[in-house]
């Protein structure tokens, strides 16, 4: 076949990949994407393979993550062309870890359907690692909607990601099998009878259930949503309608709900300025019976330190005060969006490297769960949510519900926000705990702890969603254990596989 076919093949079954992940959820076009990479990889030549695979990461990266460039334009400054162009890098960047799958593919002359998904899983798993790690467009996400989910209980997004591949390859050993002359029944068979274990598994674990509603636990929560546009954020002109809109928006529920949460970074001012504000705040809450979470911007000024963060008003266990221990400040954060690596060298090089507030230093790994209303809420701030071990990590301390705050107006009216809400919505499934998820412009929703949206206010307007939610109690197996037990079956494996071959090697020599 023709190199110009076989790229193209690439670009296609790459770019099909997207559309398997939310806003447009064809999550069967995840397994029609890897068996394009997986027929690049297997039947071309060595060179025109590894070509294939970088267009395949290429066409895949572009199109998913192509609303980064709203914010590198809009508002870091940059010319459009400048934009599209370090998206491009990035997809370039990218692309490495799907060329070195089918590298190792080639170099180990890997044919068993239950390899591919380790070097997969291997190659992901260096992906979400680093520089800090961009662990996007995991083809597990896509499965949460499928017959599939119940994986993520058991295994985590890594295990759905991992079942998608091994799927993949299961189905092109089997067209393999019944295309390449002689046929190989054999081959099909015993494929086809991997391909209804593995489904008759993942559909048991569907009915499994590891964690009970603990109904005599629930709050009355309200979520704030402002609407405040990206562009006017951080203006000094628009201060004070940021203050009245959101001033406005509490006291309308201030008595009438447990618990009202306002998004990322909600106020445009440090925190540390306005303390008469907050105080003021705390005692209101006090007398009507209710509290906060703020996402604030903080300078600790003890550890020179300026923090993403968010922290309960209203709490009558303590008059409101900065250095409160009820606190809790981003740790991952964003790659020059928030702050900017080799930062001595590259910020001179223009306003691209220089986006409102890309100036935050990290607060601490794991730290303790924010409580409010006597309940425990274990927080990620933006960004993190798509991290799922560092979560988990966090959920090890007793915790009621996951509570994420976002600010998703960098990125307009794109599939970004939408591509984020998928993923913390895999979050709720992975763990048994219900996701509280308050944003800036949207998607604000409550989501429960089988990974379904319960409550969703509509995208791009001033308002507010109140909903009662239920805690759960108990743990699912991945939120106890992690991805170690998909990681342990990856090597036995490949033992296996190493012991099986060895097995045959000098079973053929004593043949001789």
């Amino acid at each position: 076949m023709k190199n110009y076919v076989i790229y193209l093949i690439a670009l296609i079954s790459g770019g099909l990949g997207v559309f398997a992940f939310s806003p447009f959820d064809l999550w069967g076009l995840a397994y029609l994407s890897l068996l394009g990479l997986l027929w690049v990889a297997k039947t071309a030549r060595k060179k025109t393979a590894l070509c294939a695979a970088f267009l395949w990461g290429m066409s895949f990266f572009t199109f998913g993550v192509n609303w980064l460039h709203v914010s590198i334009h809009q508002f870091g400054g940059a010319p459009l062309w400048l934009s599209y162009l370090l998206v491009l890098l990035l997809a370039a960047y990218l692309s490495l870890y799907p060329l070195l799958f089918v590298y190792l593919v080639r170099r180990f002359q890997v044919r068993s359907a239950a390899i591919f998904p380790v070097i997969w899983t291997f190659t992901e798993f260096l992906r979400g690692w680093v520089f800090t790690g961009f662990p996007w467009l995991q083809f597990g996400y896509t499965q949460i909607d499928s017959p599939f989910a119940g994986l993520a209980p058991l295994f985590g997004v890594e295990g759905l990601t991992f079942f998608v591949m091994w799927v993949s390859a299961v189905v092109f050993n089997i067209i393999c099998a019944l295309w390449q002359a002689p046929r190989k029944p054999a081959v099909v068979l015993s494929n086809l009878l991997l391909l209804l274990l593995i489904g008759a598994l993942s559909g048991l674990s569907s009915s499994l259930s590891y964690v009970k509603n603990a109904a005599d636990k629930a709050l009355t929560v309200t979520l704030i949503q402002g609407n405040i546009e990206q562009n006017l954020k951080w203006d000094p002109d628009y201060v004070y309608q940021t203050f009245e809109i959101y001033s406005k928006l509490i006291n309308q529920q201030l008595g009438k709900t447990d618990l009202i949460i306002l998004p990322e970074a909600a106020l445009p001012l440090w925190e540390n300025e306005i303390q008469p504000f907050f105080n003021t705040l705390q005692q209101a809450a006090q007398q009507a019976g209710s509290e906060l979470i703020i996402g604030t911007v903080y300078e600790d000024e003890r550890h020179g330190k300026l923090l993403n963060s968010i922290i309960n008003v209203g709490n009558a266990q303590y008059p409101y005060r900065p250095d409160s221990a009820n606190r809790y400040s981003k740790h991952h954060l964003v790659p020059f969006g928030e702050y900017v690596p080799l930062e001595t060298l590259l910020r001179p090089l223009g306003s691209v490297f220089n986006l409102p507030m890309s100036a935050f230093q990290s607060g601490d790994k794991i730290q303790p769960p924010l409580v409010a209303k006597n309940r425990r809420f274990t927080p990620a701030i933006c960004y993190e949510i798509i991290f799922g071990a560092q979560l988990q990590q966090n959920l090890r301390s007793e915790s009621d519900f996951i509570l994420t705050v976002s600010n998703d107006a960098w990125f307009g009216d794109s599939i970004g926000p939408w591509q984020h809400l998928q993923m913390a919505r895999m979050r709720a499934l992975e763990t048994g705990k219900p996701v509280i998820r308050a944003t800036n412009t949207g998607i604000t929703v409550f989501i429960d702890a089988g990974g379904k949206i319960t409550a969703q206010a509509p995208q791009f307007i001033e308002t507010t969603l109140t909903q009662k939610i239920a805690p759960t109690q108990g743990k699912t197996p991945y939120a106890a254990f992690g991805a170690m037990p998909l990681y342990l079956l990856s090597v036995l494996l490949v033992a296996l596989r190493g012991m099986g071959l060895l097995i045959k090697r000098r079973w053929l020599k004593s043949a001789v």
